[in-house]
């Protein structure tokens, strides 16, 4: 039986979907103004892997993500940049998908507009109305978190701190409360807005979410996701909508966080400007050994980016790849899953998916195997914990079978630059080939080359 941590609860909890074996699970998507970040990368990577363990599992899963593709961030983007918001959420949707790609996150069955649940969110907000938990003020319709006795009851508070994602607090001296939030934005002048019986406008950020999840899963479902800043208020937000709308307790059964990815002790992000793209670090590195490197942190904990540590990643990832490569090589025939190996697996994923122990479970049977375990076992029981890790443990790309005559004369020149101890004319060749697509890394017995 698989445990995981309940951010409802506080607790490790053995997991029960409200229906035997079927999950529906939703997990906040990007808000699509700009390139996807580290910590993008980090949260969805996790939750991938966290919808791949639980159909390895046995569960039925059914994983729907959201786009938010109407937001002030793309509002204020867009006219920098002279586009209209649709035109640049379409390009960085586009660009996020591709980002998702290459990281190899396959598991999402849904993706999902805002635009496209308007009349959704005009329901929600209307019977938000009628219950009297939403009042009208000069900019919009808000929610009075006054009327709803249990806000708080997921993150143990009412008020902000400057770790949560509170850039889209709603700000109007009006308001009832500080907290309030709004459900509906009256139109402003230059902004998107649909016309509507609530009045000319847009969508507040978090009923989004709670519209799209209702039309798809219903008032109530298994399980929500999201990085640790969206706890408050985004997450309690949604709770305090959903269950005011429906009467039905709990709206999610269990809240699931990822930790931030930090570097220099600060979490990763554009408005903290210490940010790096996926597809910038993409060009730098195999993004398969970037998923590696979130695969070795446990998904609650933070982890600390810097380059000695992803390369350190992408060394392990080599090895493993070089490895598998020689299991299929000594295979006596068709191997079968070994199912000492796999019970260890399983044990891991079942411990609050806990992907460290996985690893560890996945090296100690390469280095057992053709002792205890036969090579093409090996390499079967591999493949099959591959269906989770989402490694592409199948496909050596750090295999060069051919190296390109252009890059082979720079490689040689680079050898007698090194000979001569001219390093920084070596450097100058190192980038030359990293422009043709290969990297370079000095060993003791010599340059080792690699596509990136």
């Amino acid at each position: 039986m698989i445990r995981l941590y309940n951010t409802l609860s506080k607790r490790v909890e053995e997991f029960t979907p409200m229906e035997t074996g079927v999950v529906r699970m939703f997990v906040c998507g990007p808000t699509v103004y700009d390139f996807s970040h580290l910590g993008h990368a980090k949260t969805y990577v996790q939750f991938d892997v966290v919808a791949r363990s639980l159909r390895y599992l046995g569960y039925q899963v059914t994983y729907l993500q959201n786009i938010t593709d109407i937001d002030d961030k793309i509002i204020v983007r867009a006219l920098e940049r002279g586009v209209s918001p649709s035109a640049l959420a379409l390009e960085f949707e586009k660009y996020y998908l591709e980002d998702m790609a290459i990281l190899n996150v396959t598991s999402v069955d849904r993706y999902e507009r805002a635009t496209d649940y308007i009349k959704e969110i005009v329901s929600q907000v209307k019977r938000l109305i009628e219950k009297g938990a939403v009042y009208k003020i000069s900019d919009g319709y808000y929610f009075d978190i006054k009327s709803f006795a249990d806000y708080g009851k997921l993150s143990g508070r009412t008020l902000s701190t400057p770790g949560d994602a509170i850039s889209r607090i709603d700000e109007n001296p009006e308001k009832k409360n500080p907290g309030d939030f709004c459900v509906w934005k009256f139109k402003k002048d230059d902004e998107p807005s649909w016309p509507t019986e609530l009045g000319e406008g847009r969508p507040g950020w978090h009923i989004e979410d709670t519209a799209i999840t209702e039309k798809v899963f219903g008032p109530q479902y298994d399980l929500h996701g999201g990085a640790i800043d969206l706890i408050f208020p985004h997450h309690e937000a949604e709770i305090t909508q959903m269950e005011t709308i429906s009467g039905q307790k709990p709206f999610v059964k269990y809240w699931l966080h990822t930790g931030f990815l930090n570097t220099k002790s600060e979490k990763m992000s554009k408005s903290l400007g210490n940010s790096l793209t996926i597809r910038e670090l993409s060009k730098e590195v195999n993004p398969l050994a970037l998923r590696y490197f979130f695969l070795g942190a446990h998904y609650r904990t933070p982890i600390s980016y810097t380059e000695e540590a992803l390369e350190g990643a992408e060394n392990a990832y080599r090895r493993l790849k070089v490895l598998m490569k020689m299991f299929k090589e000594k295979s006596a025939g068709a191997g079968k899953v070994n199912e000492k190996y796999k019970q260890e697996f399983v044990e891991a994923l079942e411990n609050d998916l806990n992907t460290p122990e996985a690893l560890a479970v996945v090296w100690k049977l390469a280095k057992n195997a053709g002792d205890d375990i036969a090579y093409e076992d090996a390499y079967a029981t591999l493949l099959d914990f591959d269906s989770v890790l989402g490694l592409r443990l199948d496909n050596n790309e750090y295999e060069i079978l051919d190296v390109p005559e252009e890059v082979q004369k720079l490689l040689n020149a680079r050898e007698t630059a090194r000979k001569e101890k001219d390093f920084e004319k070596s450097d100058e060749l190192r980038e030359k080939i990293k422009k043709l697509g290969f990297g370079v890394k000095d060993t003791e017995t010599g340059q080792t080359l690699s596509k990136i």
